[in-house]
């Protein structure tokens, strides 16, 4: 407690004012099984030599190494070093809160373009200035659209339908969001080709169903039919919305115009992986629907001179207006990821996202069919993917991981985690940081991982046959 302001008298106040004697009686609530019996096994105190010695042997231990194919919503891309260089630069050290525009140019300006972007990316004639990350962005989408529902005098629209595909924990963030709601969900399960199963969405469908959720490229790595989940969607009187979470596919894949908000995570655009965050969410929609955007919009004036300048405007968030007038509780923006990523699509221009789109995707297809020829590895969805794609292994995909890990190659997620049903199914990603010889080999991996476990199990059979009877 050292480090905060809170005096002994500060905490008795504030137990009193809360019906609390003590600490203990205030966290009495927390479950016996779930608090620490002892202390942490942490080690003791280190001098200032002794943390740098730790620091500087951790980064020797050559864990740039390892080839990752993890994705699944956190992607691994080279990030060009002059990114940093340009994140510190004076014209964008403004204001935290760009409130006084006159001192918040640089700021305002950088939201403004990454903005931009963000639009032409996704075939949306507006986006916000950004969001926490792909999981809020996704729940932001759905709330919006449910505002949208309620003002469009349709009828009382509070069923939310979504493909299961969908990121499994942005559908944890907007169940969490919406449990006291009164907004039902219903899940979507996807066709043998991974894809959406459109019969299913069309019978899932009815008077009260607020909006359509689909995520493309989906958590399986396939690339959904948008144009056709729209018609669905729009002849029920429902919203859809296109949750991407590798934004990279839009380079090449054709934007999901169709859709009426499309929202998403940024972090392929040279935010680090970073343990997991923090990231970078976007929100775009048609013009229509602005006044319903959650976050920050940055406009573009002129002032008497005719000199450009940028403000924030039809920003209704809780900190400019009433809680229960404002369209969002999400009280900032990733400014600085937002500023991260702006610089990182300039770097690259339209030809460049491109180019680096063909990497990705000439990749992910190699390494795809190099694996399809391993006997007993299987590919079980039809449709087209991106950089991403599933494989199903005989035996223990545990044990493939770990002969994967003694290679140095982090080999995927194992999708039943997720989804209980793909036992022994691999969710494997294969971005331009991985080489043709890592592909290479990660397939002999395979091979002699399937070659043994094949070996395993055809001596259990020969122990299992009764003696004496032919096989």
């Amino acid at each position: 407690m050292r480090y905060l302001p809170n005096s002994d008298h500060d905490r008795v106040e504030m137990l009193g004012s809360t019906g609390h004697e003590s600490i203990d009686e205030l966290f009495a609530q927390i479950p016996e099984r779930l608090k620490l019996a002892g202390a942490l096994n942490l080690p003791g105190p280190l001098s200032e030599p002794e943390i740098l010695e730790f620091f500087r042997q951790a980064a020797s231990q050559s864990s740039r190494e390892y080839v990752s194919l993890l994705g699944a919503g956190a992607y691994t891309h080279y990030r060009p070093v002059v990114i940093d260089t340009l994140l510190s630069r004076g014209e964008f050290l403004t204001s935290y809160t760009p409130y006084q525009a006159e001192i918040s140019q640089g700021n305002l300006q950088a939201m403004f373009e990454f903005q931009t972007l963000i639009a032409q990316l996704t075939g949306m004639e507006v986006a916000n200035s950004s969001l926490y990350d792909g999981s809020t962005a996704a729940n932001e989408a759905v709330l919006m659209a449910l505002r949208i529902q309620s003002q469009a005098s349709q009828g009382h629209r509070n069923r939310v339908v979504w493909a299961r595909t969908l990121h499994p924990e942005y559908r944890q963030v907007v169940e969490t969001y919406v449990r006291h709601q009164g907004v039902e969900l219903h899940d979507v399960p996807s066709a043998p080709s991974g894809q959406i199963d459109l019969a299913g969405l069309q019978s899932s469908l009815n008077d009260e169903t607020a909006a359509v959720v689909v995520q493309s490229p989906n958590f399986l790595g396939v690339v959904e039919p948008t144009e056709r989940v729209a018609a669905i969607a729009h002849q029920a009187g429902a919203l859809l919305i296109v949750a991407v979470a590798e934004p990279l596919s839009l380079a090449l894949v054709k934007p999901p115009g169709d859709a009426d908000i499309v929202c998403g995570e940024a972090q392929s655009f040279g935010v680090p992986v970073a343990f997991g965050g923090p990231y970078v969410g976007f929100l775009a929609t048609h013009e229509k629907f602005i006044r319903q955007m959650p976050g920050r919009l940055v406009g573009q004036a002129y002032d008497a001179q005719g000199r450009r300048g940028f403000v924030l405007t039809l920003a209704t968030r809780e900190q400019h207006i009433r809680r229960e007038k404002a369209t969002s509780n999400i009280c900032t923006s990733q400014s600085l990821f937002a500023l991260n990523a702006t610089i990182y699509l300039c770097l690259l221009g339209r030809q460049g996202l491109r180019r680096l789109a063909e990497q990705n995707l000439a990749k992910a297809h190699y390494a795809l069919e190099r694996l399809r020829a391993v006997p007993g590895v299987a590919v079980p969805f039809s449709g087209p993917h991106f950089n991403e794609f599933v494989v199903r292994v005989p035996g223990d995909v545990e044990a493939l991981l770990d002969a994967l890990r003694q290679e140095k190659i982090i080999g995927g997620l194992k999708l039943e985690r997720f989804y209980p049903e793909l036992k022994n199914h691999l969710l494997v990603c294969v971005t331009e940081t991985v080489s043709k010889q890592a592909i290479d080999r990660m397939v002999e991996v395979y091979q002699r991982f399937v070659a043994k476990t094949t070996a395993l199990n055809g001596a259990a059979e020969l122990q299992a046959t009764p003696v004496g009877h032919d096989r």
